[in-house]
């Protein structure tokens, strides 16, 4: 058979960009891979359906793509992910640029479903939701040069906050085997990966549906053990899981990046309530405290969600008041975005689009002052730095403070040739809102 070029798009999160790397690497033996869209023949877009915005940007993602099936070479446009997972059939109707349509768990068939169609040249949908799966396998990695990598712990999520879909697309929370995972973290590090950031929609919930208890604090340390992992970077840790041994864990494994994701959505007792969360403001700000306490150097990120159904002037003031207090070193916020199919899309006193985007503008401006005041401390300071990569302005990379695309970079003043991949010593010499620019110091 013709050996076709494929190129692969895709949207969305982290979990879903592992999806990617699977399907790419299922692929790769069979097919030219190709970063070009206009060299595609086959051309998958891998989807998001999380909020408004996120479905907006697939569908035109889509459409700009079905272009190049009339100006271009491209012969199947196949969609996968969380929207086709949960508008499959709709969108085969709206779309009839698509051939192929698959959900979440339906790639283990993806070459058998490509090939299908190039015989046959009839639509394929195939969004089957299989719960008990979990999408695994041989990866192309697309983060970077290749020094970093993401490791998926985990598959759906069973929290149920009343304005997430997640758990309709993805199904219920399913840990993978610890096995799987170090095995697959072995073999990133063989090739090369320095750096792994270990995701899951609630990664302190790991294990507890396979082995009974929260099991985080034992897989970080088997990932220690790997030989050629520098960093361990943990994402999306749910404040109310957090326990003792987990906290003493990320402090004394030298190999676990002082760096936690902490997505608490609001600060409110009563919002976080109506979100269904099962935290409270003083459970939140107890961990806060107790983390700075345990681990001065601990970088903590957020996300918080504005504008959430009968969200008053006061609940909102409440958050605004706590940013500035509690001074996250990285944040992130967005406006609730009503989504069918969740509890809170049915609550009365849904709030204005005006009155969101304009807490959402106020909370922003005032982390801003908090970025700058926060990175203006770290003036002369002397980071360890993962050299990313180099363009017209010099070397770029980021310290054990910033998550890859979310955190901003470190700008290295340098007349030495760097090796991306490597670590460098950087002190610092400028801080902006959220980029740092650095001088070279010594290679480590």
């Amino acid at each position: 058979m013709e050996k076709y070029k494929i190129g692969l798009i895709s949207l969305g999160c982290d979990k879903n960009r592992v999806d990617s790397e699977i399907m790419l690497g299922m692929l790769k033996n069979k097919y030219e891979l190709t970063e070009d869209p206009k060299e595609a023949e086959i051309i998958i877009v891998n989807t998001c359906g999380f909020i408004e915005s996120a479905k907006q940007e697939s569908i035109d993602t889509i459409l700009e793509m079905a272009d190049y099936k009339k100006h271009h070479n491209c012969k199947l446009l196949m969609a996968t992910g969380c929207l086709t997972q949960r508008y499959g059939e709709e969108l085969l109707t709206l779309m009839p640029e698509l051939d192929i349509i698959l959900g979440v768990n339906n790639y283990g068939f993806l070459d058998q479903y490509v090939e299908k169609f190039i015989k046959t040249k009839e639509k394929i949908m195939a969004i089957d939701y299989l719960e008990e799966g979990i999408n695994e396998g041989e990866r192309v990695l697309t983060t970077g040069f290749g020094q970093t990598a993401y490791l998926r712990i985990s598959e759906g999520c069973s929290n149920f906050c009343t304005y997430c879909i997640i758990p309709k697309i993805r199904g219920r929370y399913r840990s993978r085997s610890m096995e799987n995972i170090l095995e697959e973290a072995k073999i990133l590090a063989d090739g090369g990966v320095s750096e792994i950031i270990v995701v899951g929609q609630d990664t302190t919930r790991y294990g507890t549906d396979i082995y009974g208890k929260k099991s985080l604090t034992l897989l970080l340390q088997k990932l220690k053990e790997i030989e050629g992992i520098r960093w361990i970077r943990v994402l999306y840790l749910y404040p109310e899981e957090f326990d003792d041994a987990l906290i003493a864990e990320i402090r004394d494994n030298e190999k676990v990046v002082k760096y936690l994701d902490l997505p608490i959505q609001h600060i409110s007792d009563s919002v976080l309530k109506r979100m269904a969360r099962r935290t409270t403001k003083d459970g939140i700000l107890t961990l806060i405290e107790k983390l700075r306490k345990e681990v001065p150097e601990i970088v903590l990120r957020t996300s918080l969600i504005v504008g959430f159904p009968q969200e008053t002037e006061e609940e909102f003031m409440e958050l605004y008041d706590f940013v500035k207090e509690v001074k996250f070193d990285k944040l992130g916020v967005f406006t609730y975005s009503k989504e069918e199919g969740t509890a809170a899309a049915l609550m009365k006193g849904q709030v204005k689009k005006a009155d969101k985007e304009k807490r959402l503008d106020l909370i922003m401006t005032r982390q801003q002052e908090v970025s700058r005041e926060v990175n203006e401390k770290k003036i002369g300071r002397v980071y360890d730095v993962l050299v990313e990569g180099l363009d017209e302005n010099g070397y770029y990379g980021r310290s054990y403070e910033m998550a890859p695309e979310i955190d901003g970079m470190v700008l290295i003043d340098s007349r030495e040739e760097l090796m991306v991949g490597s670590f460098v010593k950087v002190v610092i010499t400028e801080a902006m809102e959220y980029d740092l620019v650095g001088e070279l110091a010594a290679s480590v």
